[in-house]
């Protein structure tokens, strides 16, 4: 009773979107531990739904964490990769009639499927690599977006809805289901967890060192093998793979940056889709067993863990592989050589699945900070740049408007320099390698303008995107792209007699000028670039240009 439509079929068919509504909506019918909830649109058209298992049969958000944990799951963010939709089903299905047992102490919340458009896009050939199932949902959403870029940014509706059910659900864990691309090996199940250095603090250890060992170790008893995500595409993984630093556009960075441990799990494409739904099932199974037995530590953690980010201490925006810290990694892969492809007449890469190895391999885990920052005591951000302000709004960022215009001394950041990618990126052209020249100055703030704490829940989620020099800064994504175009300029046969005023009336300015002259030969035979020169060093040029303006309040 109550099979899936996977359990029904040749075990290498997915449930469609249809299928998948329905069969939670009979749950919900007939067991009163379960609820399914609209929760908000989607680019599709469609909206978003999650379904609730309660043991307690309490089912309003302030209810969920009546002393107890609450665990998250997200199915077809990506659909052409969904084992976990199958999965999920399966596993509500035997709580709710008692096969599994009823957990005490975890609350579960399930995504049925998060990319809906991509599902009713279904196809047998978009995933090129994978072993099925026989069709599937592709990987961009109605709009083509790939959801799991866009979390930060939320350039969809479905990215609003999901921040709108996140911060209300408020999970203590999280888990996104996927499926992976990359390099032959034995393993049907890998992982992608949150980094613990970018979770921060004792949870992060928490999570590595003592949860995440023994969710595997209890895998281990029922004869599955787990490994990190092999992390190389199209070279052997013998030489080694780094750990996966999930920023804040994926799922599980995003997640982290409010203090909940996620993991990704990504079932090798290779491997059988039985094989693969059945890993998973058994992946958020035992994460769940795990959880009831140890919710009070992971809710403590969790609130213990925001005493890390207080103003005036430092916040690492920029990581990279510390290679002089390697562990050896247990792997279990297959031989890989080289062959003369039948295609290009070019040696290309294969794996011998009759020659399996059991060897080790350096696994490079640890990371080291490229770039930090203070951390403030609040942010001000000027009521104008409302697309900013909206999405900080979503993401249960509180901020309190100036009762009245005030002048403020702030910390103001300048855009020195920025490098832009050459090529569209999820509907962005984003920015990288920013340098900016930091100077404290007052400004003259106004009535309605926001300024925003750092001591609440978001502080990660403020300096990830606040923060230009972040990776995924809304800065970065383009959200503040105005700034970088100066809208007043000069007429040089004008201006020629106004500079030759300012340097004349002005000695400071007359001396680094020659001094520039002499020192830059390029800069002495370009006349235009020494009128712009002078130009943006009088009163003349625009403030706003190059001017970040989002600013900081240290004290």
């Amino acid at each position: 009773m109550y099979q899936t439509p996977y359990e029904k079929g040749n075990g290498n068919q997915t449930a469609t979107y249809a299928e998948t509504i329905a069969y939670f909506k009979q749950l919900d019918k007939d067991f009163e531990t379960i609820q399914m909830l609209e929760m908000g649109m989607t680019d599709s058209g469609e909206p978003l739904h999650i379904v609730i298992y309660n043991p307690a049969k309490k089912f309003g958000f302030n209810q969920l964490h009546d002393n107890k944990a609450v665990l998250l799951l997200n199915n077809g963010i990506h659909p052409g990769e969904p084992d976990g939709i199958d999965a999920t089903m399966m596993l509500y299905r035997d709580l709710a009639t008692g096969k599994l047992k009823t957990p005490q102490n975890t609350v579960i919340v399930n995504i049925p499927i998060y990319n809906i458009g991509g599902a009713l896009n279904r196809n047998s050939h978009t995933r090129a690599n994978q072993n099925g199932p026989e069709s599937y949902g592709f990987r961009g959403n109605a709009r083509n977006y790939d959801l799991n870029r866009d979390f930060l940014k939320s350039d969809t509706k479905n990215a609003r809805s999901f921040a709108e059910i996140f911060h209300k659900v408020n999970p203590d864990i999280f888990i996104d289901n996927h499926v992976s691309n990359g390099a032959d090996y034995q393993y049907v199940f890998t992982y992608i967890a949150t980094h613990h250095q970018k979770l921060g603090g004792s949870l992060g250890l928490y999570f590595k060192d003592t949860m995440l060992p023994q969710i595997l170790s209890d895998l281990k008893e029922k004869k599955i093998e787990a490994i990190p995500y092999v992390n190389v595409h199209d070279v052997k993984p013998d030489g080694g793979f780094e750990q996966f630093m999930d920023s804040p556009r994926y799922s599980t960075g995003y997640a982290s940056m409010f203090n909940v441990p996620g993991s990704m799990p990504e079932t090798h494409m290779l491997k059988d889709y039985a094989s693969r739904v059945a890993v998973t099932y058994e992946y958020m199974a035992a994460t769940l067993e795990y959880i009831d037995n140890n919710h009070t530590k992971i809710k403590e953690l969790r609130t213990e863990n925001l005493t890390n980010y207080k103003p005036g201490m430092r916040y690492t925006l920029e990581w990279k592989i510390d290679s002089s810290k390697v562990k050896s990694l247990p792997f279990l892969g297959y031989e890989g050589d080289y062959k003369t492809s039948e295609v290009t007449g070019k040696p290309r890469l294969f794996y011998d699945r009759k020659k399996p190895f059991n060897k080790t391999v350096p696994y490079y885990q640890t990371y080291k900070p490229v770039t930090e920052v203070t951390i403030p005591e609040s942010y001000i951000i000027p009521k104008s740049w409302w697309n900013v302000i909206d999405l900080l709004k979503i993401n249960n960022i509180k901020m309190e408007p100036l009762a009245q215009d005030i002048e403020l001394e702030v910390e103001s950041y300048r855009i020195a320099d920025f490098k832009t990618g050459k090529y569209s990126y999820e509907g962005h052209y984003p920015h990288n390698n920013i340098k900016i020249i930091t100077t404290v100055k007052k400004i003259q703030f106004h009535k309605g303008d926001f300024v925003i704490s750092t001591q609440q829940p978001g502080v990660k989620y403020l300096l990830e995107t606040l923060e230009p020099q972040a990776a995924d800064s809304y800065f970065s994504w383009n959200f503040f792209d105005a700034i970088l175009q100066q809208k007043e300029y000069f007429s040089a046969y004008v201006f020629e007699d106004t500079a030759a005023k300012l340097l004349k009336e002005d000695t400071a300015l007359r001396r680094t000028f020659e001094t520039k002259k002499k020192e830059d030969k390029t800069f002495a035979e370009d006349a235009d670039a020494q009128l712009d020169w002078i130009y943006q060093h009088s009163v003349y040029y625009e403030k706003t240009h190059m001017e970040y303006p989002v600013y900081r309040k240290i004290k």
